[in-house]
């Protein structure tokens, strides 16, 4: 492309299928306890492995060469089996995650466990004002999201949206996000035995791909007015009691947003699509294209042409670098993953459920 300079990527968050909502505590004396050797490693503890993104996780933590995982809290033990085999011998086992707390001391923990349980996990984390990062979405429901953002701001804890210079004003915005469903990609029994439930996940595809699609939206172009969603039970012969295909429409005054969300695509999807005046942006896995306006003509492919990125500096290249940076560092945790966005994620996945139930379109204020 002629006028398109060579650019870094978009921040993982955006081109990886992974979603982290993370706190800092941020009161004088815990900042100053944290930052008393510098040169020590960040102490990480996990709680829960019954969420299969996790072992992707143990992987960063491996590779992060400023953080030290010390202690891991699960209850089930054949997933405690599976982990000891991917961690240093090191690393203390608990069954109960309160324990190791108090007496592991980390200074942050990651979360991988269902939906239901982020909210108690994290009134026990701000007690002790211990870093916090969980795994997508936020809460199961707006209630529990906004009750999370409270409890971070009463103990001095923060929580942790793209240009359209090359697209114009943000007209349109396509999410597609999904795969095969989760028993056909084989996920874990006891990763399964939540995805399915309707209490704890809070849904099925809709909660587990739609809130990529709210986030993006919400990063991109902000607040909705209006959502509208319908959703469907696809294999049926399956007996789910959550829905397996969900297409929310976001309405803005200038634009709309339009999320397919589901596990009955016929492969991964994974892409985010964004139109403007000037031209299109479509953005993949790990590559990013770009098509203007005035491209015409047989020998223009449909999709643009490739951006040409830099790699990503070692803090930016997976969710824990990310993490431990602004831990050791004292930065603020940005959108997309900030607790004030990802409220508004909630806010979007609560009326999404509600107009797929209902049949009616919901006013957001």
């Amino acid at each position: 492309m002629k006028n398109m300079k060579k650019r870094s990527p978009l921040p993982w968050r955006f081109v990886v299928a992974f979603a982290t909502i993370a706190l800092l505590a941020s009161t004088p004396g815990v900042t100053e306890a944290q930052s008393v050797n510098a040169g020590a490693k960040t102490r990480l503890a996990i709680v829960g492995l019954d969420h299969d993104h996790v072992w992707s996780l143990l992987q960063d933590v491996a590779g992060e060469p400023s953080a030290e995982l010390i202690a891991i809290a699960e209850s089930d033990s054949a997933l405690v089996s599976h982990a000891q085999k991917e961690v240093p011998a090191s690393v203390k086992f608990y069954s109960d995650y309160v324990a190791m707390l108090d007496e592991a001391k980390p200074e942050a923990v990651i979360v991988a466990t269902s939906n239901d349980r982020h909210l108690e996990i994290l009134r026990q984390c701000a007690k002790r004002h211990i870093h916090y990062s969980t795994e997508k979405p936020m809460a199961t429901n707006t209630k529990d999201a906004r009750d999370m953002e409270r409890l971070a701001r009463e103990a001095n804890i923060l929580f942790h949206r793209v240009r359209a210079g090359e697209v114009g004003p943000v007209e349109r915005i396509i999410v597609q996000y999904g795969h095969r469903g989760p028993k056909e990609i084989g996920v874990s029994q006891q990763f399964a035995n939540w995805l399915y439930d309707p209490v704890k996940n809070g849904g099925g595809a809709i909660m587990d791909f739609g809130c990529y699609g709210a986030e993006l939206s919400l990063w991109l172009k902000g607040k909705p007015s209006r959502v509208y969603a319908t959703t469907r039970k696809m294999k049926t012969e399956q007996n789910n009691k959550v829905d397996d295909d969900a297409t929310i429409v976001l309405d803005y005054p200038d634009a709309t947003a339009v999320i397919e969300a589901s596990w009955d695509w016929p492969y991964t999807k994974e892409q985010v699509e964004v139109f403007g005046t000037k031209g299109s942006l479509l953005a993949r896995h790990s590559t990013l294209l770009h098509r203007a306006a005035d491209a015409r003509g047989p020998n223009v492919a449909p999709d643009g042409e490739n951006v040409a990125l830099n790699p990503l500096p070692n803090e930016m290249s997976n969710p824990v670098s990310y993490f431990v940076d602004c831990i050791r560092n004292n930065k603020p945790i940005e959108d997309p993953v900030s607790a004030q966005l990802n409220v508004q994620v909630m806010e979007i996945l609560d009326a999404a459920r509600e107009s797929a139930r209902t049949g009616k379109p919901q006013e957001l204020r």
